[in-house]
């Protein structure tokens, strides 16, 4: 990241309570991860859908509707904006104990997100894809304000259709030697290699001293960003779209 890059980014953090560092780890570094001594069975067991048009409307204009089921844990959704701007926000949205207002830096590069969340009995995903299930429904009151004021033409609820579902496995685990808490994700996409994405997460003010440790955390362990650091959304989107059966020709 140049200078100018690193300038702008420090005055995006301003309004931005969290920040989180990510590297996706190259297929050809992941035997270096038995060095940090992880305990696989302690992961937890995700199943994520998207709901997006076949086009990718919502997403090429900067919404992500999400929802996911947790292995003992009830189901949740998400409205994102991203990228955001927090000051831009109504002021009622940004005093709501739901909106998690985030910066993720990875290589090069940096985006603030904005995003609302919403929790549904367990079931409710399932419920809501399946026949006669309403997508829309599936998201709060709250959401689904949200969703209105910055969904783009042609994206409406009876537009999006949902994509998925991806299995992830989530570790979250201080590894020997590292004062900073790690999540580590592999998002498994059918037929695919996984994609492995290491992130920690600091306030703005120890900004610095998270960049510093976690560089000085991956080289010790023998791992780079090498490679396209590719967005988990953006690739899961993609992938499933491909199977969303295409129109029949008229005439």
């Amino acid at each position: 990241m140049d200078q100018e890059k690193i300038m702008t980014m420090l005055e995006d953090l301003r309004g931005v309570p969290s920040v989180e560092l990510k590297m996706n780890v190259p297929a050809d570094q992941r035997m270096s991860l038995r060095g940090l001594r992880l305990d696989p069975l302690q992961g937890q067991i995700r199943e994520v859908f998207f709901f997006d048009t076949p086009d990718l409307t919502l997403y090429h204009n900067g919404v992500v509707l999400r929802a996911r089921r947790t292995q003992g844990k009830v189901d949740d959704t998400v409205v994102k904006l991203r990228p955001a701007v927090p000051a831009e926000l109504p002021e009622e949205l940004r005093l709501s104990k739901n909106l998690k207002v985030e910066m993720d830096v990875v290589k090069g590069a940096y985006v603030v997100s904005a995003s609302l969340k919403g929790k549904r009995p367990p079931g409710s995903v399932r419920e809501a894809i399946g026949d006669g299930g309403s997508i829309e429904r599936l998201f709060t009151k709250e959401q689904r304000r949200f969703f209105a004021d910055h969904k783009p033409a042609g994206a409406d609820w009876n537009d999006v259709l949902p994509l998925g579902p991806i299995i992830v496995v989530l570790l979250k685990s201080f590894p020997e030697g590292f004062d900073w808490r790690t999540t580590i994700e592999q998002w498994n996409y059918p037929g695919e290699m996984p994609l492995l994405e290491m992130s920690i997460k600091t306030e703005p003010q120890g900004l610095i001293d998270a960049v510093v440790d976690w560089r000085a955390f991956v080289r010790k362990h023998g791992l780079t960003a090498t490679g396209p650091q590719e967005p988990k959304t953006r690739r899961a989107l993609e992938y499933f779209v491909k199977y969303v059966p295409k129109p029949e020709p008229v005439g």
